[in-house]
């Protein structure tokens, strides 16, 4: 379903594309690679001339490398666009430091506080930030749906969104093992109806 039709006419100012790519590896490692592409509609002046319309203002990529626990184990950054050149292509190498860093464990906290202001770039770690969600698709498929309904271990996903939530027809239908039954509004002498609470799993550990 497409928004609805806008009712004021307008123009074009802006775009932002962010595309995403994922691959396994013969090594068995993951390959998760971004792109943020930004283009004006218009003509503008810098001083180094005029910026024509349709070029890229910036156009960044990042490639991390992460193994089945969503860990990263190789990680690089480059540009092919920037408003300051050089100036902004340079911090490109500090992105290195994302290995290590796991993808589903406070993964944007951890790159906010190691590249926030002067340490690194704004946009760069905005791209870095959509790599969350996308390894989790990434990995999605990698195991056969019935293995991951009879597994031991409660799927890290649920709760972590509205229509994963553990209380909701969902989960009963697709992950009955970890259905928890809603609760009921508290009765008038003080009764709670439904799940007692030392029966609700905890959230799972994905990054917000």
């Amino acid at each position: 379903m497409s928004l609805p039709s806008p009712s004021p006419r307008r123009k074009p100012l802006h775009e932002r594309t962010i595309q995403l790519r994922s691959y396994v590896r013969e090594d068995g490692l993951y390959d998760l690679e971004a792109e943020l592409l930004d283009t004006k509609a218009y003509d503008f002046t810098r001083r180094q001339g005029v910026h024509k319309a349709g070029q890229p203002v910036h156009h960044m990529h990042v490639r991390v490398t992460f193994d089945t626990s969503f860990t990263i184990v190789d990680a690089v950054a480059c540009y092919d666009a920037a408003p300051y050149g050089d100036q902004c292509m340079s911090i490109a190498p500090a992105y290195a430091d994302l290995v290590g860093m796991n993808l589903l464990r406070g993964f944007r906290q951890r790159v906010k506080e190691r590249f926030g202001r002067t340490a690194g770039c704004i946009h760069m770690s905005e791209l870095a930030a959509v790599l969350p969600t996308a390894a989790v698709q990434t990995m999605a498929g990698q195991e056969g749906g019935e293995a991951r309904r009879a597994s031991e271990t409660r799927p890290f996903h649920l709760d972590g969104c509205h229509a994963l939530r553990v209380d909701g027809p969902v989960v009963a239908r697709e992950y009955p093992r970890w259905y928890v039954t809603p609760q009921q509004p508290q009765a008038a002498g003080g009764a709670t109806c439904g799940t007692e609470l030392d029966e609700v799993i905890p959230s799972s550990s994905s990054d917000s």
